[in-house]
């Protein structure tokens, strides 16, 4: 990561988040390696998975399946880069052919834990990034973890829980999202298991219990048809070329048809229509390709 090139954006700045603008204390600087400031990461909408580091397989498997749901929805998931939870919501969200972001508690030159570098890596390479409050060179501190949760939940129009344990920073981060007045969501488990007495003591507090991704797209309000509206505005170039001849045709277009009408190269032909099948932009059918 070192060779790579750390930008930043400051409190006051155009691109500064809005969402985080509203937080108390907000970072008056993000370091940022990756799209962080491209609409395709600023525009839709935001959702914090967080957890224990020390997670059930049960509970990563839920993160990812959930992260993968979300980012095909053209949701941007958010997390902590840490061991668990946090590894498994971004592993979803790359899974499911999205984009994440990872908020870090140290310098962007120093990745931690180490074990996620070539994760890291993922992040950007797909289009994501990985941000931090703090410059190069600084070593991940205890107190710094909780400083970064505000950052993963002020970035988030809603925070989901994840096992966490009584003293699980995940708790830190729930309360953040609560005084941010974003929504707190809660995975419940067994009533017994320690990874589930932090999370239940949030539903017993006010945090909405969740049985389904389809509980948060209720709550939030979610229309998914404007969404995916939104979504196709954002298209261009050989994205929006594309999309344009596939829904001007108005009936399904096999990818040879596609490939002569655009002219485009098929290798990239195909990598888009993977791209927008994935977004839930084109559906494809036994004859080709329609829009969804």
């Amino acid at each position: 990561m070192n060779t790579l090139k750390i930008n930043r954006v400051s409190l006051g700045e155009v691109g500064y988040p809005t969402l985080l603008k509203e937080v108390p204390n907000p970072p008056k600087e993000i370091f940022y390696l990756g799209n962080f400031l491209d609409k395709s990461l600023v525009k839709p909408p935001k959702i914090a998975i967080v957890g224990t580091r020390k997670a059930t397989a049960y509970g990563r498997a839920v993160a990812k399946e959930m992260a993968q749901k979300f980012v095909k929805k053209g949701i941007v998931v958010v997390s902590g880069l840490a061991m668990g939870i946090d590894t498994a919501a971004h592993e979803g969200a790359l899974l499911g052919g999205g984009k994440t972001i990872a908020v870090l508690a140290c310098g962007l030159d120093l990745i931690y834990p180490r074990q996620n570098e070539n994760l890291a890596k993922m992040i950007i390479e797909t289009g994501g990034a990985i941000i931090s409050e703090y410059p190069a060179g600084t070593l991940a501190m205890k107190h710094q973890f909780l400083e970064r949760n505000r950052i993963v939940s002020g970035l988030s129009i809603a925070t989901i829980v994840v096992e966490a344990p009584n003293e699980s920073g995940a708790l830190v981060t729930a309360r953040l999202a609560a005084e941010q007045g974003r929504e707190v969501f809660v995975v419940p488990g067994p009533m017994n298991h320690s990874n589930y007495l932090g999370s239940h003591k949030l539903v017993r507090d006010g945090a909405c219990l969740m049985s389904s991704i389809e509980d948060v797209f209720e709550d939030l309000g979610f229309d998914f048809e404007t969404e995916k509206s939104k979504i196709q505005n954002d298209l261009v170039g050989e994205e929006k070329i594309i999309f344009e001849m596939v829904k001007q045709a108005g009936l399904s277009v096999g990818i040879d048809k596609i490939i002569e009408i655009t002219k485009l190269e098929p290798q990239k032909v195909n990598q888009i229509i993977a791209l927008l099948v994935i977004r839930d932009i084109l559906e494809e059918t036994s004859q080709g390709y329609i829009i969804k």
